[in-house]
């Protein structure tokens, strides 16, 4: 697997209580104050090589990342198959709720997404594995670390996997300008799958037609389309919304 930097305090922090393998750990000299000694004391205990280095070679690993004075080199992102979403789902006895990005292109809109989406208590996103952002350093920073909690599936075509999640009894939802119905006049309940497209484009053509309904957010500036990662927030927690309801 090809290796990776993963930079800043808390995506570290959340790095180092998952089970992913940290080949080493780099530490800004002298910087042994706030979080960076809770980072130093679980890496004793997990028996992580720490080296202390100057801040150039911490700005290099980092791309331009902002690194608050720690790097985790990691193995490359291990991505889940969409049966493992599923059975993620089942194993919790609850609807599979799984977002699905068509060519997110931008890796701080990713980040954000998965953030939102694992904060809501989504059980996996899917993402194309040609003409898309892949999990990296900055899609790590992003999502606050949340990477290391959320099932990612890449797979070679969005839409036949649409088809097989239709198989196995989920409603197919797209986040569309031109939508047929708003999100919250549409029910948004028990097994679903939501389509964010990119940040330009939208969804794909060939995508649209698959999706069984597509739902729009109300526009009444003056600008006329959200940020991706902010349409994503509205319409997961509309998800959330709807059938957090149905348990009260």
């Amino acid at each position: 697997m090809n290796e990776q930097y993963v930079v800043g305090r808390n995506p570290v922090l959340e790095l180092l209580k998952s089970d992913r393998q940290i080949d080493k750990l780099y530490i800004l000299k002298g910087d042994l104050h706030g979080s960076i000694n809770k980072i130093l004391g679980m890496a004793k205990d997990k028996n992580i090589i720490v080296q202390e280095v100057d801040k150039k070679k911490l700005d290099s690993m980092a791309g331009g990342n902002a690194h608050q004075g720690v790097v985790a080199l990691v193995t490359g992102f291990e991505y889940s198959t969409l049966d493992d979403i599923l059975k993620l789902a089942k194993s919790k006895e609850e609807s599979p709720f799984v977002v699905i990005l068509d060519g997110i292109e931008d890796t701080h809109n990713m980040g954000a997404i998965i953030r939102t989406a694992e904060s809501a208590g989504v059980h996996g996103i899917v993402i194309p594995k040609r003409r898309s952002a892949m999990v990296n350093q900055t899609v790590y920073k992003a999502s606050a670390g949340a990477v290391e909690h959320m099932l990612i599936s890449n797979v070679t075509n969005i839409s036949s996997t649409i088809e097989e999640l239709k198989k196995q009894g989920l409603w197919v939802y797209g986040a569309d300008m031109d939508g047929e119905e708003y999100y919250f006049s549409s029910s948004l309940k028990g097994p679903i799958a939501l389509v964010i497209g990119n940040e330009g484009k939208g969804i794909s053509r060939l995508v649209k037609e698959k999706c069984d309904v597509l739902i729009k957010i109300p526009m009444m500036g003056k600008v006329s389309s959200l940020n991706a990662s902010a349409a994503a927030s509205i319409l997961i927690y509309e998800v959330v919304r709807q059938n957090y309801e149905d348990k009260k």
